[in-house]
């Protein structure tokens, strides 16, 4: 099934298991989670009710703002090996082709990101990827352990696991999906709507040499509907998309009538010759196969006092669009830091408080937009790629400078990359501590605590303007501003005070 080999479980937590940051769920999410942690020294243990990884592809768009993250957790290279640009889409009616349309607008590279568009992956390889990257940095995952109970008290979280044994933590992060066992056990509702009635089919599928290439995203639309409409169409679809580096393709396919998919093999089989021009034996094998119903849910709460939740578990969305990986992987990456600077620095835990202030109001426009995409009234375009995303009015955002452009970062945005030196200020954000970029400015700096905050000076750096941005782990901008004593009072007034020297 799927293209990833299953793992070999991890021996099961011992009886009374401790650790400073149960995982719960090796997703995307949890993956993400884990190697940040680790990373900065933070214990993490990972358990997955599953006897392996995901096996199927899934979500296999990941977004340029992704691919940024990626590169600071170190697996942006085996990700970009991994896969590849979207392929044009081409459409097909009674077998024959009628032309290409392209599903995404064509990205414009811009000197502020390094990486213009999307790539396609599937889902079970990036997960592979990032369980690889995990393992590296002396993480684990115990797979076959299922949480069947939460509970805390003012010191931490004990979870139950199936079979016996507990496990005590500082915290809890519940990664395990839409239908999040852990939010169920912590009575936090989703609130959402159904975004489609008709019920869908995903599977990886291999098709017979020759029967259909694999130079284009191939869409079948129903009579008389554009492609652009997708799901919007009304009726049945189909859209068979050549996976990277391996023989599979990803089959979607809509139902509608009442009929309900079935993922049999010879189900599948059915599915794509009712829906195309090639019949049920161009099937060679279904590798993986899945239903759902598109649907868009918020969680009411992303936390309840030492559990957050993050990913599927906090957010459901429907595919179109490619943004449910993205945002739950950026979930991880705002969450990270935080427990990072908590755990092992000692800042003031009312800093995890602007987890769910910043990222349930991102999770709640991703959603519009992935409705919007999939009933074909939205575009997969510059907003898809979420470098727009920001946290301007987040409590952790401030601007004291007196900027003079429209164009010049400002606090809560995404850091722009830009040319640092005879290199790229990139390179000075990648790791897990705060940069303190001073640009083109001979002001006193305070004293930072050298592993926590990275100083940089530069006389240039556009399109960042003279005077001082202190830059988040997570590459956001917190602060703005040009006067030393300024800095010091957001520090206090933010629960970051432990930046300072000495703290």
């Amino acid at each position: 099934m799927g293209g990833n080999p299953q793992e070999s479980p991890t021996a099961a937590p011992a009886p009374a298991a401790t650790t400073d940051v149960l995982v719960v769920g090796a997703g995307p999410t949890g993956l993400t989670l884990a190697c940040d942690l680790a990373r900065r020294g933070v214990g993490a243990l990972v358990v997955e009710r599953a006897a392996g990884l995901f096996p199927g592809s899934r979500g296999k768009g990941v977004q340029p703002r992704t691919l940024e993250v990626f590169d600071d957790l170190g697996v942006v290279a085996a990700i970009l090996a991994a896969g590849y640009e979207p392929p044009v889409g081409m459409v097909w009616r009674d077998g024959v082709r009628q032309g290409e349309y392209r599903m995404f607008d064509e990205p414009e590279p811009v000197d502020s990101a390094p990486y213009a568009g999307p790539v396609l992956v599937p889902q079970w390889r990036t997960q592979e990827i990032l369980y690889a990257r995990l393992t590296e940095l002396g993480g684990s995952v115990v797979f076959g352990a299922e949480v069947t109970g939460i509970a805390q008290d003012a010191d931490g979280v004990t979870a139950s696991l199936a079979g016996g044994g507990t496990v005590r933590a500082a915290y809890a992060v519940a990664a395990d999906g839409g239908r999040s066992a852990v939010r169920r056990a912590l009575g936090i509702g989703m609130t959402g709507e159904t975004v489609d009635p008709q019920p869908m089919l995903v599977a990886d599928i291999r098709i017979a040499e020759g029967a259909l290439d694999r130079d284009n995203w191939h869409v079948f639309p129903p009579a008389g509907a554009h492609p652009s409409e997708g799901a919007a169409s009304g009726g049945d679809f189909a859209a068979i998309c050549p996976l990277p580096g391996i023989p599979d393709f990803q089959l979607v396919a809509r139902f509608t009538g009442g009929a309900e998919p079935d993922i049999s093999p010879d189900g599948v089989r059915e599915a794509v010759a009712a829906r195309t021009h090639l019949t049920a034996a161009d099937v060679t094998e279904v590798r993986w196969a899945s239903d759902f119903r598109p649907r868009a849910a918020l969680a009411d709460a992303f936390r309840s006092g030492r559990v957050f939740l993050a990913g599927d578990a906090a957010h459901v969305h429907s595919p179109a669009g490619g943004q449910g990986l993205n945002t739950s992987v950026q979930d991880a990456y705002n969450l990270g830091w935080k427990l990072g600077a908590v755990l092992r620095h000692g800042a003031d835990a009312g800093l995890l408080d602007t987890y769910e202030e910043e990222r349930r109001a991102v999770a709640a426009r991703m959603l519009d937009l992935s409705t919007r995409i999939h009933h074909g009234t939205g575009r997969r375009g510059a907003a898809t790629r979420q470098l727009g995303l920001g946290y301007r009015e987040s409590s952790l955002s401030l601007d004291t400078s007196t900027a003079t452009s429209d164009s010049t970062p400002r606090a809560g945005d995404r850091a722009p990359d830009a040319p640092l030196g005879t290199g790229r200020l990139f390179d000075a954000l990648r790791g897990p501590h705060f940069t303190l970029l001073a640009v083109a400015t001979d002001t006193e700096l305070p004293a930072l605590d050298a592993d926590m905050a990275h100083v940089q000076r530069t006389a240039d750096c556009a399109p960042y303007e003279p005077g001082l941005y202190l830059i988040r782990p997570d590459g956001y901008i917190a602060w703005t501003g040009r006067d030393e004593a300024d800095l010091r009072k957001y520090l206090t007034s933010t629960k970051l005070e432990v930046l300072s020297s000495g703290t």
